[in-house]
């Protein structure tokens, strides 16, 4: 399970944002609008030393919606059956995805790219693949959530599901504080002296589904402690290094998704 790398760096300051969540100006915003996790979400930030810009109100609902969904996903695929394999044994659903010599799935021709993304949700015994791969696919379904089925399917076309392989118009962007997590952040937990027959063991990537509480794909739901000793088990005889929590934290890039979907819309509407 490799860690994620060469991603860009992001920051979220910068630019010319006028809407900051932590003045106060959140008076538009009525609770009704959102659910409990993104409320819990919103008021993290709110206590944050962080300084959080947003150019409109629209932006950070976004971005809520976008952490709220990418928890649904990670807990759907954990209901899903899909199983866990490396590369050599992946599977498919040959109906939607054609299976490549390398293990990876890729979209058969004119399959909406909603319906194929949707089947390893629903139909998750007929798939097996490996954690990065996995992260990649819950992403996708968050995004799909977000900004609906015909924005998605116009983007995302001739998807390639394998490790860390991912369409450009869902850009991935890399922070390195842990003291700046929340719901729907992708983190890596690191197992240096794992068992050199099982590589697949150097590590797990994992979505943050709560405080302290993440799924991994091979692991499942469950806290700090538990993904690390499901690792240790993992190690070589005798091996003293116990796996940990990197600093890695791995996003969408909010803003770039939302400027997808209101352009696609932009463009539906001009026809």
């Amino acid at each position: 399970m490799p860690a994620y790398n060469n991603l860009i760096h992001y920051s979220w300051l910068g630019g010319n944002d006028v809407f900051v969540i932590s003045d106060g100006s959140l008076s538009q915003l009525h609770p009704r609008m959102l659910s409990e996790l993104e409320k819990k979400i919103l008021r993290r930030k709110q206590e944050s030393p962080v300084l959080y810009r947003y150019p409109t109100l629209d932006a950070l609902l976004f971005e809520l919606k976008m952490r709220s969904n990418t928890v649904a996903a990670a807990k759907a695929m954990y209901a899903s059956d899909v199983s866990f394999a490396t590369f050599s044994k992946s599977r498919c659903n040959p109906q939607y995805w054609i299976r490549t010599p390398d293990g990876g799935f890729l979209l058969r021709p004119g399959v909406p790219p909603a319906v194929g993304v949707n089947d390893i949700f629903e139909n998750g015994h007929l798939y097996a693949f490996e954690c990065a791969g996995a992260i990649i696919i819950m992403l996708y379904k968050a995004v799909l959530e977000t900004i609906g089925p015909a924005v998605f399917n116009y983007y995302f076309q001739n998807l390639f599901l394998r490790s860390w392989e991912y369409d450009r118009d869902i850009r991935l962007l890399t922070t390195y504080n842990l003291n700046d997590i929340y719901p729907g952040d992708v983190l890596y937990f690191k197992n240096p002296d794992h068992h050199p027959a099982t590589p697949e063991w150097q590590g797990e990537n994992v979505i943050m589904l709560d405080d302290n509480l993440y799924f991994g794909h091979g692991i499942g739901i469950g806290t700090g402690a538990d993904i690390i000793a499901a690792l240790n088990r993992a190690r070589f005889p005798g091996a003293r290094r116990s796996a940990f929590l990197q600093n890695l934290v791995l996003r969408p890039d909010f803003p770039a998704l939302q400027r997808l979907a209101g352009a696609r819309e932009a463009e539906a509407e001009a026809i």
